[in-house]
């Protein structure tokens, strides 16, 4: 199943905070491509691992 979903990006400090609201997983990086990255690692790793109960209650 594929999903949509969104990307915020903000400069915080010396570094970079990506969210992803949706799920309400975030991650961080010294630059913007760096913090995309490393938050698309972490949706992944979130997808593999969760329930789908827990992906359905995020989600929505």
């Amino acid at each position: 199943m594929s999903r949509h979903v969104t990307l915020i990006v903000e400069r915080e400090g010396d570094g970079y905070v990506a969210l992803c609201p949706e799920v309400d997983v975030a991650s961080q990086g010294h630059s913007v491509v760096e913090a995309r990255d490393n938050l698309k690692e972490a949706l992944a790793l979130f997808f593999e691992t969760a329930s789908e109960e827990e992906v359905e209650r995020r989600y929505s």
